[in-house]
């Protein structure tokens, strides 16, 4: 068990919760950052957690949920007050419906991540400030300490599967709901040049072509909030009016955190029906940067079809070939 002492003061009404680890102060960090791993630690072993946002930057916001033995759920959000990269962030933690948003019958609390070096790895200090002693007294009796417990005790073990999220390890898909899924990857490439090759036509139409043999002819990016887009490709061996074998998505930018968040609507040229709305966030690494791309789709029909059209290969030498467009 990581955890080296739990200390509770009433009278500042906080409970502060010290954990060492073998494990590298940046490894620690990428644990917690990461929505892949963090999922696979965040609560009580019994109630495995999905995050199905997770924006490690002010302003950002995490939301998941934990799934119980006989399938409950609880949900909860994290809003970032402060991040400052590797060593520290602050958040507010409270608790959701099933909608998602704030279930303000429960209490919120503000919470601190502290990571340090040590000379045996690394030092995470947790402290948890309550808004009144009968927020403390009910969320302690709620079993918080004892699920903090649960959580480190699973943390080591992550830490110690390197090759699971190490880069080069591609583009993954990881089933999140009915309608959702989440794609990730890690770019090589700082994150403000990932975030300008998402956004700048003249490198769109270098790397986001799919499988080879492929063009992009029309590249309309959006240039704001409620500004839209339209992509379209076509065969390298087209006809000369570009309309044989030519498709295309369009959508609207709908929120947009420069360099870390953007959402869009998407839908298919020509095609009836309700689209998708597709969430990237962009958090840096020491050797890039992650890359996370939560899709909704209207239904699991839908998203299942998708899914099997060989999407994810493609996004993946997509993906392959902004690298070498980041390396030029």
């Amino acid at each position: 068990m990581p955890i080296t002492s739990v200390e509770k003061n009433l009278d500042a009404l906080t409970m502060t919760v010290v954990a060492d680890f073998a494990a590298s102060r940046e490894r620690l960090w990428e644990a917690y950052t990461d929505p892949r791993q963090i999922e696979r630690f965040w609560g009580p072993a019994e109630w495995p957690a999905t995050f199905t946002r997770h924006d490690v930057f002010v302003g950002g916001r995490s939301d998941y949920f934990m799934t119980g033995p006989d399938g409950e759920r609880s949900a909860g959000f994290w809003e970032f007050l402060a991040v400052d990269d590797g060593r520290f962030f602050e958040v507010r933690d409270g608790f959701a419906g099933d909608d998602g948003n704030e279930n303000t019958a429960m209490p919120s609390m503000r919470m601190t991540f502290s990571f340090e070096d040590t000379n045996s790895g690394s030092r995470l200090i947790t402290t948890t400030h309550f808004g009144s002693l009968e927020q403390l007294e009910q969320l302690l009796g709620m079993g918080m300490e004892e699920g903090m417990a649960s959580a480190m005790g699973q943390i080591d073990q992550v830490l110690a599967d390197l090759a699971s999220f190490a880069i080069g390890v591609g583009t993954e898909v990881h089933v999140l709901s009915d309608t959702q899924v989440r794609i990730s990857r890690i770019v090589r490439g700082t994150i403000e040049h990932v975030w300008r090759a998402h956004h700048d036509p003249a490198l769109l139409t270098q790397w986001m072509l799919g499988p080879d043999g492929w063009a992009m002819p029309v590249c309309e990016a959006a240039t704001g909030v409620g500004g839209v887009y339209r992509y379209e490709w076509e065969p390298d061996d087209a006809s000369a009016d570009g309309v044989a074998g030519r498709f295309g998505f369009e959508g609207e930018l709908v929120a947009s955190d420069p360099p870390h968040r953007a959402v869009t609507t998407e839908r298919m040229i020509g095609v009836e029906g309700s689209g998708t709305t597709n969430e990237m966030t962009l958090t840096p690494r020491i050797a890039g940067t992650l890359l996370t791309l939560v899709i909704t789709y209207p239904s699991a029909e839908v998203r299942d079809i998708v899914l099997e059209t060989g999407m994810v290969d493609g996004m993946e030498t997509s993906y392959a070939r902004l690298e070498s467009v980041l390396a030029r």
